[in-house]
């Protein structure tokens, strides 16, 4: 008994790591990617069709293949940085670089919804596309971008389950190894709760910290 509890305890954390750390590169990335497709389109700060055709192709490409043939695409890579394909470690790279466009896209898109009215107003005062960008359209968009990120950590964490077929530890490989191969429904019906339990808590805490952002602003 204490056995089995272990193994989902430490099934869970695997889970954990696996959506926590690639969200966090996703945005690292992203979010840059979000602000020069959103600052170079038609109605940004500095309208570049050149720049935001290319980057914006290229995130819809990466956006477009779906994620197993990405994660086997990756392994390469994944092999080359931490010397394996198996494993937690194996599979950030690939749930980081899945993550990016759409994460890239969201950020894209709180940044639409600032008021365009406040942005000509602050540029009319004289302050750089820097300025504006840092002090209020990140000031403005901070609860799409929270809520932004609460959709990104679920999906990652989707994929990470999704990614116990090539042996990348976590919830996704009892459920197969255990619960798919040797036809116990129970084990995952077990990993299935628990996930959901997971995915409720992100919601839950996203959401409370954008009500609270919201209420300071």
């Amino acid at each position: 008994m204490n056995q089995t509890i272990e193994l989902y305890l430490s099934a869970t954390i695997e889970t954990l790591i696996m959506t926590i750390v690639p969200s966090i590169l996703a945005f690292l990335a992203g979010l840059p990617l979000g602000i020069l497709l959103q600052t170079t389109s038609e109605k940004g700060l500095n309208p570049n069709k050149v720049v935001n055709t290319i980057v914006g192709s290229i995130v819809n490409i990466l956006r477009s293949v779906p994620f197993i043939i990405l994660m086997l695409y990756v392994m390469p890579l994944s092999r080359l940085l931490v010397q394996t394909t198996i494993g937690v470690k194996a599979m950030i790279p690939a749930l980081s670089i899945s993550a990016i466009p759409f994460v890239a896209r969201l950020t894209e898109s709180a940044f639409n919804e600032v008021d365009s009215g406040l942005v000509e107003a602050t540029k009319s005062m004289g302050a750089s596309n820097s300025q504006i960008i840092k002090h209020v359209m990140m000031v403005e968009a901070r609860v799409s971008l929270v809520r932004a990120a609460t959709v990104s950590m679920i999906t990652i964490l989707g994929y990470g389950a999704m990614s116990g077929f090539v042996g990348a530890g976590g919830l996704g490989t009892i459920a197969i190894n255990y619960g798919y191969y040797r036809n116990q429904s129970s084990v995952m019906t077990i990993c299935i709760v628990i996930l959901v339990i997971l995915v409720q808590i992100i919601q839950s805490i996203g959401n409370k910290l954008a009500v609270k952002i919201n209420r300071k602003h």
